[in-house]
């Protein structure tokens, strides 16, 4: 029974000691997590310019907000020189495989080209097509198919 109660109460004086540890914060050092992605980074991209633009229905040329959004990239870019980045056309579900190759290749180039003419040196955007192949939205109806009929710019 003694010993019981010795282990208990030992059990007790560890359990309260680690209550009290004091957390790591890092301010001891001045050092602190970012607190938001990592400047240069996909996340960045994402979260702080955009990382795709809409097209219409069997469309491939850039629509007015779309515009804004590879001005924002191209300003981006400029920020930072390292970076590279892939531009994929994609397409929704209706039409055949081939078609729908030959535009999301369109809408890749017409992103690229948009990208290029704000001044980005081509060598830094490859370019690619995934057709229908890479849904961003699932659905057969007329939002699903908007979310589809994209060109969405990542970090290589």
């Amino acid at each position: 029974m003694r010993l019981k109660v010795v282990a208990a109460l030992g059990m007790v004086a560890l359990l309260s000691a680690c209550a009290h540890e004091k957390a790591n914060t890092g301010a001891s050092t001045g050092a602190s997590m970012p607190a938001g992605p990592v400047p240069g980074s996909e996340a960045d991209l994402v979260a702080n310019v955009g990382d795709r633009v809409f097209f219409d229905f069997n469309k491939s040329g850039l629509k007015d907000d779309a515009k804004v959004t590879l001005q924002k990239q191209a300003d981006w870019m400029a920020k930072y020189q390292q970076v590279n980045v892939e531009v994929a056309g994609n397409c929704d579900d209706r039409g055949t495989e081939e078609y729908n190759i030959a535009l999301g290749q369109r809408r890749a180039n017409a992103a690229r080209d948009f990208l290029v003419s704000k001044g980005v040196t081509s060598a830094r955007i490859s370019t690619i097509s995934y057709g229908k192949d890479r849904p961003t939205a699932l659905g057969d109806n007329e939002e699903a198919w908007a979310q589809n009929r994209n060109a969405i710019t990542s970090v290589k």
